[in-house]
């Protein structure tokens, strides 16, 4: 998919001169350097590949950034509006593209976002056995204890979703899990990546997804990606009294900063979530920086 959406040229060096594995992100800005994220790593897209030289660096414009967006929409802004009202675009295959411009309001409400100035092309990668190291923390006496993965953005909030799905069913828990895919980035495309048990339900909000998903999927456990908002704490608390477990994500840096959201206040203090994981980059993403308990006494 990332041959259909950069410009040949720079696909081209990517892909015969850069390790496309250790690649998270692609930066273009108007008329500024294209930035590589290699893990933790900065580094500016050279004719030969990466380089810490700016002299060296290629620079984006702001047809480059237009046209990379237009491509991802498949030719059909008008038909990923909805989407650009949120500040991004999500392409088959899970490729999610971030997007600065201008917001367009009326009467509070976003209409539309124009004069696209920058993406940030986030590239998902499998990373195959990254949950396992907390697997039995979570996996105990039959069930699935309801969880919370912590970490800043681009730190494999998703991979370790993604990973921990597989891993149910490649050990045959046949249990009935839900992935609400609210953005569309959580299959790689790839056939069965979800797992044999798996169900999907993709661009619904964690309200609709959850009480419609419950409803008629009837699941053990529900699976999503960052909490943030009202509406999505009660959407988690809506399905844990229903009797569903719940594998989430959320930002932040530090568990201290995490503690200190109000959003978070309610699931804290009734210790909705048995498990708390804590992620960074210190390492690359997916670093395991430790698995903690309702009351945030370490665990590993």
């Amino acid at each position: 998919m990332l041959k259909k959406i950069l410009p040949n040229d720079i696909y081209e060096i990517i892909n015969s001169k850069v390790n496309y594995k250790v690649v998270n992100e692609i930066r273009l800005r108007a008329d500024k350097p294209i930035v590589l994220i290699l893990g933790s790593q900065r580094v500016f897209l050279g004719q030969n590949g990466i380089t810490n030289n700016l002299k060296y660096a290629i620079y984006s414009s702001k047809i480059m950034v237009e046209d990379v967006i237009f491509r991802a929409s498949e030719c059909s802004i008008y038909s990923v509006n909805e989407q650009l009202k949120k500040g991004y675009l999500v392409t088959k295959g899970g490729i999610r593209l971030g997007i600065g411009g201008d917001l367009i309001e009326e009467a509070g409400k976003v209409k539309t976002m124009t004069n696209f100035n920058s993406v940030n092309i986030r590239l998902p990668h499998e990373i195959k056995n990254c949950s396992l190291s907390a697997f039995n923390y979570i996996v105990q006496n039959n069930g699935i204890l309801n969880t919370l993965i912590i970490s800043p953005p681009g730190a494999g909030k998703t991979t370790f979703l993604r990973d921990f799905v597989c891993q149910l069913s490649e050990r045959n828990y046949a249990y009935n899990v839900l992935v609400l895919d609210e953005r569309g980035e959580f299959d790689l495309g790839a056939s069965g990546s979800i797992g044999n048990f798996a169900d999907k339900i993709s661009f619904a909000s964690k309200k609709i997804g959850f009480e419609n998903g419950i409803r008629s999927l009837s699941p053990n456990l529900i699976v999503t990606d960052e909490l943030g908002q009202k509406e999505d704490v009660e959407a988690v608390l809506y399905a844990t009294n229903s009797g569903v477990s719940v594998l989430a994500s959320a930002h932040s840096d530090t568990l201290e900063n995490f503690i200190k959201k109000p959003s978070f206040e309610e699931l804290i203090s009734n210790k909705i979530f048995k498990r708390y994981i804590l992620l960074s980059q210190r390492n690359g993403p997916g670093t395991m920086e430790g698995i903690y308990d309702e009351n945030f006494s370490r665990l590993r």
